[in-house]
């Protein structure tokens, strides 16, 4: 009886990458025209590895571990965590001083569209206020003394005759 600890196929998640000592034998069964499921089955890996470490082999001619593709990410996990606790002590600040923040405190040189797009990915959306045109500062201090007079207001008290759910504002 095989343990989930040696049976690469039983186990959950993303496996590790294979050893070169395991995907020489692989190749070696290929060239010796054994099946893939004899191959699968004595080397304990499952089909769809053994046939991908195949076909990689017919198509590049090697079985080591290609460099990843795209460029490298340039903020580490630290960069990531600073940036998230500056947000959040001030959502105010603009993408310019986070950026000269950033540099001043990790050494990170970043651009702003990178900030944004950094915050972007962590959840943090930039919102613009809806503008107020017809608010005047005179007007306002006019208006709020009639919103505080007004506040505790229902509509049952100003709307007798509809019949109005009993919901307080």
């Amino acid at each position: 009886m095989q343990t989930a600890s040696t049976n690469i196929g039983e186990r959950m998640g993303r496996s590790q990458e294979l050893s070169d000592s395991k995907r020489g034998p692989v190749i070696g069964g290929h060239l010796g025209n054994k099946p893939i499921r004899d191959i699968s089955w004595l080397l304990n890996i499952p089909l769809s590895t053994v046939s991908g470490i195949i076909t990689k082999w017919k198509q590049l001619g090697t079985t080591a571990t290609q460099p990843p593709s795209g460029r490298p990410r340039h903020m580490t996990g630290r960069g990531q965590r600073m940036l998230k606790r500056t947000v959040r002590r001030s959502r105010q600040l603009s993408a310019e001083s986070i950026a000269k923040d950033l540099q001043t405190w990790c050494g990170l040189q970043m651009s702003p569209t990178t900030v944004r797009r950094e915050l972007h990915g962590m959840g943090f959306h930039g919102r613009a206020a809806a503008s107020k045109p017809y608010i005047t500062k005179c007007n306002a201090k006019c208006q709020m003394p009639w919103c505080k007079a007004r506040r505790h207001w229902t509509l049952e008290r100003y709307l007798p005759d509809c019949i109005v759910p009993s919901v307080e504002f």
